[in-house]
C-alpha cells in the first residue's frame, strides 16, 4: 500500500535560493523536452507529406532518448542539480504525453511560476534527526509533526506560494484485512446539501469559497491596479494567492474529517460515479460544484476506507433523482424541484433523500468506476474484494 506523508520545511534565504534555481533548471529541462517532442512530431508530419519514408517507420523520442541527450549534453545549471531529479522531469513529460493519448489534453509549457515542485526517486535526500539532507542542496529543517510509516520511495520538494514542504511517498507493507459488512448508507452529493444520507443525516455545505468572496475580490481589485513586472504586483499577487490557499486548506480539513467520519461509521460506502469534469462546464453552477470539492471527498473516503479495510462503491448515477425509490417508476422533475412526489405509490420525500436510497439500491461489490482520463480511481484494491467475495 502507497501512502504519502507531508510536512513542512524551513529553508534558510540562502537554502531557498537554491531551491528557486533547482526549480527554474527543472521548468526549462521540461519545456526543452516538450519541444524536442514537439519539433519531432512536426518532422514527421513533414515527411509523410513529402513521402519520404512510409507511415509505419516514423522517428518518435522517447524517456531513454531524451535521458541520454541530457546526460551528453548537461548544461552549467543543470550539473548543479541532482542527476535523478533531473531524470524525473523527462518522465514527467513522459507521463503527460501518456495522458495526452488517453484522452487528457496535450501537455502545455511551464511559464514562470507554473512549475513548483521536483522530486527525489528513490536517492539523494535522507532525514537526520529534525533535519532533511537533500543532494547538492543541504541540509534543511523539517517539522516532523508524526512519524512516518514505511518505507520512502521518493521525496517531492514543493512550494506553495511563500512556504515549502516534502512529500514522502512511502510502501506501507500491513495487512489489511476486511471487516464484516454490518451497516451500509448510500450517499447522494449536491450543493444545497453537501451530502445526504440514504437513512436521512444530511451535511450542509460550509462554502468557504463565499466566505471568503468579498476578500478576496477587495484584493484583486488592489492587484489589477498594479503595476506589471513590479515588485508590489508580485507581494500583492502573493496575498491573493494565500487567500485561496486557505481556502484550499479549509476544504481540505473538512473534507479530511468528513471522510474520517465516514468510514469510522459504516462499513460499505456508496457514492454516484458524477462525471464532475463535466458538470462543471455549466457556468450556472461551477463556481458551487468548485467550492463543495465532491471529488476530495470521495477520494479521501477511499484512501480511508482502503487503510481500514472498509468498502467505499461507486454507481451509475442514471436516474437515482428521477426513479422513486419506493415504487421504482419515474417521476421526471426539474433541478429547481427539491421535493420527490411519486404518483403512483404517494411517496413524498426530499429529491437527495430519494437520490441516496436508490443509490443505495444500486450497490454492487467489486463496481469500479472510472474517471475523466479513462483512469480507475483509488479504490479498495481488488485483491480484497476477491477475499470478500
Amino acid at each position: 500500500m502507497i501512502k504519502s506523508f507531508q510536512y513542512r520545511i524551513y529553508p534558510t534565504k540562502k537554502q531557498e535560493v537554491i531551491l528557486n534555481k533547482t526549480l527554474t533548471t527543472c521548468r526549462n529541462l521540461y519545456n526543452q523536452c516538450l519541444s524536442d517532442r514537439k519539433n519531432q512530431s512536426e518532422l514527421n508530419k513533414l515527411k509523410f507529406k513529402l513521402d519520404i519514408f512510409p507511415w509505419g517507420k516514423q522517428e518518435w523520442l522517447n524517456k531513454y532518448d531524451q535521458i541520454n541527450n541530457m546526460t551528453n549534453t548537461k548544461t552549467i545549471f543543470q550539473k548543479e542539480v541532482y542527476s535523478q531529479v533531473l531524470q524525473n522531469v523527462i518522465l514527467r513529460v513522459d507521463k503527460s504525453y501518456k495522458r495526452f493519448f488517453k484522452g487528457c489534453g496535450y501537455p502545455r509549457f511551464k511559464g514562470k511560476n507554473r512549475y513548483n515542485s521536483f522530486t527525489y526517486p528513490g536517492s539523494g535526500f535522507k532525514i537526520i534527526d529534525n533535519m532533511l539532507s537533500l543532494s547538492k542542496i543541504g541540509n534543511i529543517k523539517i517539522i516532523l509533526h508524526r512519524n512516518i510509516e514505511g518505507t520512502i520511495k521518493t521525496c517531492t520538494i514543493k512550494k506553495d506560494i511563500d512556504q515549502w514542504c516534502a512529500s514522502f511517498s512511502c510502501d506501507i507493507n500491513i495487512h489489511v484485512s476486511i471487516v464484516e459488512i454490518k451497516n451500509k448508507v448510500g450517499i447522494d452529493v449536491g450543493l444545497t446539501s453537501l451530502i445526504i444520507l440514504s437513512n436521512g443525516i444530511q451535511i450542509e455545505p460550509p462554502h468557504y469559497l463565499r466566505l471568503s468572496e468579498n476578500k478576496l475580490i477587495n484584493q484583486q481589485k488592489k492587484l489589477s491596479n498594479k503595476k506589471k513586472g513590479s515588485n508590489n504586483r508580485n507581494k500583492q499577487r502573493i496575498k491573493v494567492a494565500t487567500i485561496h490557499r486557505t481556502i484550499r486548506n479549509q476544504r481540505k480539513d473538512f473534507n479530511h474529517k468528513l471522510s474520517r467520519t465516514l468510514v469510522n461509521t459504516y462499513d460499505h460506502i456508496i457514492f454516484e460515479d458524477l462525471q464532475i469534469q463535466n458538470m462543471m462546464q455549466n457556468h450556472h453552477l461551477a463556481k458551487s460544484i468548485s467550492d463543495a470539492s465532491w471529488s476530495h471527498l470521495i477520494n479521501y473516503t477511499i484512501s480511508k476506507a482502503e487503510y481500514a479495510g472498509k468498502i467505499v462503491e461507486l454507481v451509475n448515477p442514471k436516474n437515482t433523482s428521477q426513479n422513486c425509490s419506493s415504487c421504482g417508476n419515474s417521476v421526471p422533475k426539474d433541478l429547481s424541484v427539491r421535493i420527490h412526489s411519486c404518483p403512483s405509490c404517494g411517496l413524498v420525500l426530499d429529491r437527495d433523500h430519494n437520490a441516496a436510497i436508490n443509490i443505495l439500491n444500486k450497490c454492487t461489490i467489486g463496481t469500479i468506476g472510472i474517471n475523466a482520463c479513462g483512469e480507475q480511481p483509488n479504490m479498495v484494491s481488488m485483491k480484497q474484494e476477491a477475499s470478500l467475495l
